[in-house]
């Protein structure tokens, strides 16, 4: 596909922060409106992405491995990881409650990792295949990032609506401190990454072969 004329090629620069169109040749200096430093593209964003990829990675296996919580009944009680949460709630009969917890906690998370890693290597090969299903991936991995919090706020409200002493107590367990983490470096990651880079490697690509 064509990569077509970018701003770049005309001598336009945007702010980071604010979005002011620049000259280009205003590269390193303040922004006139809200002081950040200009740059064409964001500075080192893949290497930051890829970094904080890779530790949303490494805490992904505690937070499926550990007890996300504890539910006591009568003083009795064993923890629980999020598939096997899941499976008790389909096997109390909330299944749709239970396939949200599945999509929200193990999907999501799934898909982020998997297509902020497939963007980021493809970015990196200078690869010009699917730039439109790449962007179109980016834009709804930052868009479900804020969504994938559903397993913590749901523990949350039921730590506080179930506090009946000795009857019945939910208690956090360690993985939804990882999870958490999960959650928000990934986020990161995907707002570390400038989508520019992937029309400009491609850019670059085809002018290689003109």
């Amino acid at each position: 596909m064509s990569i077509g004329p970018r701003a770049l090629d005309a001598g336009v620069i945007q702010c980071h922060d604010c979005h002011l169109p620049a000259s280009l040749e205003r590269s390193g200096e303040p922004c006139p409106r809200c002081g950040a430093t200009l740059h064409p593209r964001k500075v080192a964003g893949t290497t930051r992405a890829w970094a904080l990829l890779i530790t949303a990675a490494i805490f992904y296996i505690p937070s499926n491995v550990l007890p996300i919580m504890t539910v006591i009944q009568m003083g009795r009680g064993e923890p629980d990881t999020i598939m096997s949460g899941v499976i008790k709630l389909y096997a109390h009969g909330m299944w749709p409650l239970a396939l949200i917890v599945f999509v929200a906690s193990i999907l999501v998370p799934l898909f982020k990792l998997a297509a902020l890693s497939w963007i980021l290597y493809a970015t990196q090969r200078g690869s010009a295949q699917r730039l439109r299903t790449r962007a179109q991936m980016y834009r709804v991995t930052e868009f479900i990032g804020r969504w994938s919090m559903v397993d913590i706020f749901v523990i949350a409200i039921l730590t506080a609506l179930v506090e009946l002493g000795a009857i019945a107590l939910i208690e956090p367990g360690p993985a939804a401190i990882f999870f958490g983490a999960v959650v928000v470096f990934t986020m990161l990651a995907a707002e570390s990454f400038d989508p520019r880079l992937m029309w400009d490697v491609a850019s670059q690509s085809e002018s290689k072969h003109d």
